[in-house]
């Protein structure tokens, strides 16, 4: 079971290291990997199981979070509508977006940035995805809202990339052009 003591912090350069491609069939301990990545996301959502272990509650996490320089990551976290978005991502890539932008409006955090860092960060408002599943069954999905900027995020975790690098550094809450500001709270 993954816990927060796994999970690395801002400044450990896996996390600013391009993450490794993996090949399939995954290994046995890969697929562990996967499921434990996505169990660890449903723990810290459920109160009694993230106080037991002391978690901070996450819609997604990156193999390179726990010091795994893999390109793999899960999210598990309600659409607009409702309805659970829960996967594991494998060799995840954007493969078309959209022009408009949008950004949450009270910033984007991370299990891995112990600290509260203001400021829009831009994204894609609608993503098409291809990833392949534990199992190497290849996906093709279209994500808008939070769960596109969380699968953005994600990935860039798999870049060496942190949500804070998009942040306007001279002006942090600069207008976003052509963007859709999300509210979260």
């Amino acid at each position: 079971m993954i816990l927060m003591d796994n999970v690395i912090r801002e400044g450990h350069p896996t996390l600013r290291t391009r993450a490794k491609e993996l090949t399939f069939p995954l290994s046995p301990e890969d697929k562990k990997l996967g499921q434990d990545l996505l169990e660890f996301l449903i723990n810290s959502q459920d109160p009694v199981l993230s106080e037991k272990y002391n978690l901070r509650s996450g819609i997604g996490i990156a193999a390179p979070q726990i010091n795994e320089s893999k390109r793999m990551f899960a999210l598990h976290l309600p659409d607009d509508n409702d309805n659970q978005i829960s996967f594991v991502a494998v060799n995840p890539k954007i493969v078309s977006h959209s022009v408009e932008n949008t950004y949450l409006t009270n910033g984007e955090g991370c299990l891995s940035v112990d600290r509260n860092v203001a400021g829009y960060v831009p994204r894609h408002a609608r993503i098409t995805v291809k990833f392949h599943t534990l199992d190497g069954e290849e996906k093709k999905m279209r994500l808008k809202g939070i769960p596109a900027i969380a699968f953005q995020h994600e990935l860039d975790h798999l870049n060496g990339v942190m949500f804070y690098d998009h942040i306007n550094e001279s002006n942090p809450f600069a207008d976003v052009p052509n963007s859709q500001p999300i509210e979260n709270n």
